[in-house]
């Protein structure tokens, strides 16, 4: 700067981020978990209207000073124009991509409907994406179905083996990202968590759904006996390791979220009984086992606690017990709610 001359100081840009599918239970968290943080701006984009308060973990406090949040309705399905309107408008730094078709069973059902939401859609949206210049990472929310039906500790350059309609249409846009970083230096980021759980989850998922049948005298369906073994990581662990791939990860990583605690699903159900003041003997029906259901298998988090310094910081028991405190919290709202998946085209 010239003597006598001026100069208006500016302040540092907040960072931006769009999260796409941020009604759903894992992207609303990641949203609560943004909004804590300083000088920040969101755009939340989902296919719905904003929900009841009790699934919208973002509602639940104030965000932090100098940040914000606008919601937004857009279908990645059939707003496709309208969504990259306001991506164009917004100009995000990061999106963080949770939007997909993700239930298992009902991919039998209605692969056609999976494969455009978590394909077709995806890959128009993506063509869009990678021709925009304001874009510094595309974070997406893939998932450990695309390793199929292996055994062992799962390392994050384990090959696809997908078992399931669903699995496959994941995979599939997984591979296609990966073509896009290839070719033309899309900054696409991966992350893949265990079983993902904690207060402002559906109640179709399994620690809601046997909180609330418990408490209400409903007895809880347990496929096969109970015996599959799956670990179990709480939302606030995966927000965490989320944001810290948004901003640190180098292009084409991919990162799990992960615990090394197993536990079978009855032995989990128990522990919910035993919590609420129930036996367990009286709060379970055995039924048989859903078909294309992969054994258990560890995802390896070394990665994600080397390269983020991330690790799974919330014990099973505490995560429980807080998401059974959600329950009451929300308990007007939530006794009407099905316990049963609703699936939406």
């Amino acid at each position: 700067m010239t003597q006598g001359s001026s100069a208006t100081l500016t302040p540092e840009k907040p960072e931006r981020f769009a999260v796409i599918g941020s009604n759903s239970f894992s992207g609303a968290s990641f949203v609560a978990r943004l909004l804590r943080e300083t000088g920040v701006e969101v755009l939340g984009l989902s296919r719905s209207e904003e929900l009841s308060e009790a699934y919208l973990p973002y509602k639940w406090s104030p965000p932090a000073k100098g940040t914000s949040f606008r919601f937004v309705s857009a279908d990645v399905n059939h707003d496709h124009v309208r969504l990259m309107e306001e991506l164009d408008r917004f100009q995000p730094d990061y999106v963080v991509n949770f939007a997909a078709q993700a239930m298992v069973a009902e991919s039998w059902l209605y692969p056609e409907q999976y494969f455009t939401t978590n394909v077709l859609s995806q890959v128009r949206l993506l063509e869009q994406l990678r021709l925009r210049d304001y874009l510094r990472k595309f974070v997406h929310i893939s998932t450990p179905e695309v390793y199929g039906n292996c055994e062992g500790v799962i390392q994050e350059h384990t090959n696809y083996s997908p078992s399931t309609p669903y699995a496959t249409s994941r995979a599939a846009c997984d591979l296609f990202l990966m073509n896009l970083k290839n070719n033309y230096q899309f900054p696409v980021v991966f992350t893949r968590a265990a079983n993902v759980y904690g207060p402002g989850q559906q109640l179709y998922r399994i620690i809601p759904r046997t909180i609330m049948a418990v408490r209400s005298g409903q007895k809880l369906q347990l496929h096969g006996g109970g015996h599959s073994v799956r670990s179990f990581v709480h939302i606030n662990d995966v927000t965490e390791g989320t944001l810290r791939a948004a901003r640190h990860a180098q292009p084409g990583e991919i990162f799990h979220f992960s615990t090394d605690r197993f536990i079978a699903i009855k032995d989990l159900v128990a522990m919910i009984c035993e919590s609420i003041g129930a036996r367990f003997e009286d709060c379970v029906e055995v039924v048989g086992e859903r078909p294309g259901k992969d054994a258990a298998y560890l995802l390896e988090s070394r990665k994600a606690e080397e390269v983020l310094g991330w690790n799974a910081a919330l014990t099973l028991e505490s995560g429980v017990q807080e998401t059974i405190e959600w329950t009451a919290r929300f308990a007007d709202f939530l006794r009407d709610e099905p316990l049963s998946y609703v699936h939406k085209p």
